[in-house]
């Protein structure tokens, strides 16, 4: 499971793409690494760190990541070719589906790892930088280079999100929420892709009346549905200008009031009311509504890119998956992009800042940014020709959706961790009819308020 997570136009253009299957951990590891025990490898030969060899990195240096959807492969040959090059390192990997938990005290009593991976339950890259977690890396960034001396801004198909100006992290991997379906089942059936609202709404009916729930969402992490459905209804009820969700994540008030959230939330609207929301989604977590999905008992689910490789080993051979950004515009309107991304810090504690950039500046090389891709499935916002890839046909639909004139890509935006699950809750209270759209805003507002004390 990824977890939240939100470019530029022609951003497909810009993926590096090389599918392959990858699990998960199945229990959390926290593990040390001595210099001794890896062998150099091509790669790390290939990539070798010239800006880190600049200075001998020694000492301990930790690295937090939560293995989730894209698996932890990549993460274990990227810091096995750190250590080969960097020997004298010292390396901790403090990693598992559940990292982020079992960290969050040591975080709290100022004692957290060097580097984090942010992405997953438990971190919200903006109550972090709220809470002075996280380096200012403004003036170190623009400037920085990769270990091949290619400065790492230019490299980014997504720029780092900007928290006062300041730049706290740097995005990684690039995701897009959006709708799955299965391409082999509609053509079975004679169903059509929905290109708008209308279009959704009338397939949704034909799939009711074959006896199939239409539509599943991960009840218990409404996020999904925020992401793949109310975020992109309420920019294109905003004529289809972002900058409304950019002011809502900012706690101003004013931007609450905009209409257009309200229009946003009567898409879910009806979608409840027209029966095509599968009841079981309010109690069910994302594999098992995921599950549902495969198995056809539904036909569309709110996801993220993340879905098919979190999935492989249960995914049907005849299934094709298929990629929707956003099935809420009006006919004749934009297919709207909310991107997600997941993304690296420093640690304002860090007691290796120097091992951490010189890290970065490792991962951000053309080299790792491809290994991502092959090991996880999911692209990498660095930028690269994904023309010869071997990317399965979900990322290629993906890939044209973002590089259409007719796509309004979204870049990440995140919210305070207390008003992110105040819409989560009260999306889920939507879904099952028991609040109204405008009582949603006012449950949300109330503590978009305090967040302003």
């Amino acid at each position: 499971m990824n977890m939240k997570k939100w470019s530029t136009m022609g951003l497909a253009a810009s993926m590096i793409l090389v599918a392959a299957g990858c699990g998960k951990s199945a229990t959390p590891a926290e593990t040390t690494k001595p210099a001794a025990s890896v062998a150099p490898t091509a790669a790390a030969a290939s990539a070798a760190p010239t800006a880190a060899a600049a200075k001998k990195l020694t000492g301990d240096f930790e690295i937090q990541y939560f293995v989730g959807g894209y698996g932890d492969k990549w993460w274990k040959k990227v810091i096995a070719d750190f250590q080969a090059a960097n020997p004298d390192l010292k390396i901790k990997e403090s990693a598992g589906p559940k990292i982020n938990e079992q960290m969050k005290p040591r975080w709290i009593a100022g004692n957290p790892p060097d580097f984090v991976y942010i992405d997953g339950p438990e971190l919200f890259d903006r109550q972090m930088v709220t809470d002075g977690q996280l380096e200012d890396l403004t003036d170190w960034i623009k400037d920085a280079k990769n270990v091949d001396g290619d400065k790492i801004m230019d490299l980014l198909a997504q720029k780092p999100q900007e928290f006062d100006g300041k730049i706290y992290n740097v995005p990684f991997v690039m995701s897009s929420w959006g709708i799955f379906y299965d391409k082999a089942l509609f053509k079975e059936k004679a169903w059509a892709e929905p290109k708008d609202f209308e279009d959704f709404l009338a397939v949704s009916e034909k799939i009711k009346a074959a006896g199939i729930n239409p539509f599943i969402h991960t009840g218990k992490y409404p996020y999904y549905i925020n992401g793949a459905v109310l975020f992109p209804a309420i920019v294109s009820a905003n004529n289809n200008d972002y900058k409304l969700l950019q002011d809502m994540s900012t706690n101003n008030l004013e931007a609450w009031k905009n209409p257009a959230i309200i229009k946003g939330l009567n898409k879910i609207v009806q979608l409840r009311d027209k029966g095509f929301i599968d009841k079981a989604s309010v109690q069910i977590n994302h594999t098992d509504s995921q599950s549902l999905f495969l198995q056809h008992k539904d036909a569309f689910i709110p996801n993220g890119l993340w879905l098919p490789n979190e999935m492989a080993k249960d995914v049907p051979a005849s299934f094709d998956f298929g990629f929707i950004p956003s099935i809420t515009q009006d006919k004749g309107g934009k297919v709207v992009a909310n991107t997600s991304t997941a993304t690296f810090a420093i640690a304002k504690k860090a007691k290796n800042k120097d091992a951490a950039k010189a890290f970065m500046q490792f991962v951000f090389s053309k080299t790792q940014a491809s290994q991502w891709a092959e090991l996880s499935g999911a692209p990498s916002n660095v930028k690269g020709d994904i023309s010869s890839s071997k990317a399965p046909n979900f990322v290629k639909d993906a890939a044209k959706f973002l590089s259409s004139p007719d796509t309004v890509v979204v870049p990440t935006v995140s919210f305070a961790a207390d008003v992110d699950k105040a819409m989560q809750d009260a999306s889920v209270a939507l879904t099952i009819g028991t609040i109204t759209p405008e009582e949603w805003v006012k449950r949300v507002t109330d503590v978009v308020a305090k967040q302003k004390k």
